[in-house]
């Protein structure tokens, strides 16, 4: 990723930087030389995740919730608080919901006043249960604005909104990504997502959940695939605002993800199955071409390794390993 290098070191703002992505990305960034400052409330985000980073001297961690103002100077902000997993957006909707909005009003409004560039963590989950397939960023979506999953659905479409509005009204200067199904180590063991179920039940032998039929499909992205994405739209002209989608478009049905984790496993694991949850897409999918494109990224890591490497990290977790801390 040559052409995203730092030319110079930045002070950059992660908020949800104690997150899954977040880490991630923190990580990254550090390993460029940039002084990074960590906001995180650890609704879900764990401190465990970015205890590693702490040896680093331009590193800070701050407790905070976005859904208040928050008074620093920096050059960027990448904007990412927000859970992300049905169980735990759907389990206080309201504040959810105010985490898009509100923090997203705050971010901007930190970034018009320092003038810092600041980037948008959208989700695919904007498209609704998608009547287009694949997605592409100029599909309106087919969403349910008063359902279960309309806290996180429109509370991501709304920030998009805000952040569009913010660079027409006060040329603020935006980058908007839409981000599809993601996975890799330091994911929540309990977060209730179809990678992180299937890896926990196969690794303890229990059996794997599928949901309805197991023919609905996704897209899942490896985590160090997306963080690149990240990087490389925050390192583009000011012109580039995005929404660009990305993700890994090769499509697997939840039946073939699980008998791949079962498969990597050993695990001697069957199949269970429970009704569709309210409003659950049947089909994601993005359509990638302006990341390709705009960004020149694509996705790098095939499923199996990626499953290998997350497969690991939840292995460790459960037989206590040093290496993984103590994100339980």
């Amino acid at each position: 990723m040559d052409n995203a290098r730092d030319i110079v070191a930045k002070r950059v703002l992660v908020t949800g930087g104690a997150g899954f992505l977040g880490s991630h990305l923190c990580e990254a960034l550090l390993k460029r030389g940039n002084e990074v400052l960590c906001v995180d409330n650890y609704f879900t985000g764990r401190r465990a995740n970015v205890a590693h980073l702490l040896e680093y001297r331009n590193f800070e961690l701050m407790r905070h919730d976005v859904t208040f103002p928050i008074y620093v100077e920096v050059d960027e902000i990448y904007n990412l608080a927000c859970p992300a997993s049905p169980i735990h957006y759907q389990y206080d909707p309201v504040q959810t919901t105010k985490t898009s909005v509100h923090g997203a009003i705050n971010m901007l409004g930190l970034a018009k006043r320092t003038g810092a560039k600041i980037f948008q963590a959208s989700t695919s989950e904007v498209y609704g249960d998608p009547s287009q397939h694949p997605q592409t960023e100029e599909y309106w979506g087919n969403v349910n604005p008063i359902g279960p999953r309309s806290c996180y659905d429109e509370g991501k479409r709304c920030a998009e909104t805000l952040f569009f509005d913010y660079h027409r009204q006060n040329n603020v200067r935006i980058k908007v990504i839409r981000i599809f199904n993601t996975y890799g180590p330091r994911m929540h063991p309990q977060d209730g997502r179809v990678v992180s179920n299937f890896i926990m039940q196969a690794l303890k032998n229990e059996p794997i959940t599928i949901f309805g039929d197991g023919l609905q499909t996704r897209s899942f992205c490896y985590v160090d695939d997306m963080i690149d994405g990240f990087q490389r739209l925050m390192a583009t002209p000011d012109d580039v605002t995005g929404p660009i989608n990305v993700g890994n478009p090769g499509e697997f049905t939840m039946i073939e993800l699980a008998e791949k984790v079962i498969e990597l496993t050993g695990s001697k694991s069957t199949l269970t199955r429970l009704p569709l949850p309210t409003d659950d897409p049947k089909q994601r999918r993005p359509d990638i071409t302006k990341a390709r494109e705009v960004l020149g990224w694509q996705p790098q890591t095939e499923l199996a390794e990626g499953l290998k490497r997350t497969i690991a990290y939840f292995d460790a977790l459960l037989t206590g390993s040093k290496q993984a801390g103590s994100a339980l």
